[in-house]
């Protein structure tokens, strides 16, 4: 089967990437023809739309996902480029997922500096918000507005820091390509369990 060629440059697209979609690259772009990000191959997969938020990625997830395929090499930005399929349709609903996707990478950024108070603060802060949000309710407006609040203050700040310590490591780019593979792999678990026709539901739909 002969290979589909990129658009300005006519290469070869590469081993292993969905067919159709534009070379990988760093940060937001245009327009298909001059590359796209992860999160960007994600949202043509999802709607057609070229955009680097769509409405089907979790704005924590999709967060990782754009400043992990912004920070890594050319070699391991193309070897995330299969989970922009799972990222188009990864949008837990419950509450406690983004303080506990933030927290995992505060926990993630520890492993790299186990002596900062700072970081230690973090992560109890996320998980501690996490756990009180387990059981809350999601779909009320005031909900809705508290989310928003903190993850555009401090739940975003957290995760900035977090990804600034990992970027201190050696092995940065494994590090940081294994975190993104595991949050995409539990975002998924959990928007599959979520969408999940319930046993209610199941025995009303055959009534």
């Amino acid at each position: 089967m002969p290979t589909t060629p990129t658009p300005k440059s006519g290469r070869p697209a590469r081993a292993g990437l969905p067919d159709g979609l534009p070379v990988p690259g760093r940060f937001t772009h245009l327009h298909p023809d001059d590359g796209a990000c992860l999160m960007e191959a994600a949202s043509l997969l999802a709607t057609g739309c070229f955009t680097d938020r769509p409405t089907g990625t979790h704005p924590v997830l999709a967060a990782l996902a754009r400043a992990v395929n912004d920070a890594v090499d050319d070699a391991t930005r193309h070897t995330l480029w299969p989970l922009a399929a799972d990222l188009a349709n990864a949008h837990p609903a419950d509450r406690a997922y983004g303080p506990l996707l933030v927290g995992t990478v505060v926990d993630a950024a520890r492993r790299v500096r186990p002596d900062s108070r700072r970081l230690k603060c973090r992560s109890a802060a996320c998980h501690a918000r996490a756990h009180r949000l387990a059981r809350a309710r999601t779909r009320t407006t005031p909900a809705r507005i508290a989310d928003m609040l903190w993850w555009h203050g401090p739940g975003h700040h957290h995760l900035e820091h977090a990804l600034r310590v990992l970027l201190t490591a050696p092995d940065a780019d494994q590090r940081l390509s294994r975190l993104l593979h595991r949050a995409v792999t539990e975002a998924r678990v959990r928007t599959t369990r979520q969408q999940a026709p319930t046993h209610a539901e199941t025995t009303s739909q055959r009534g």
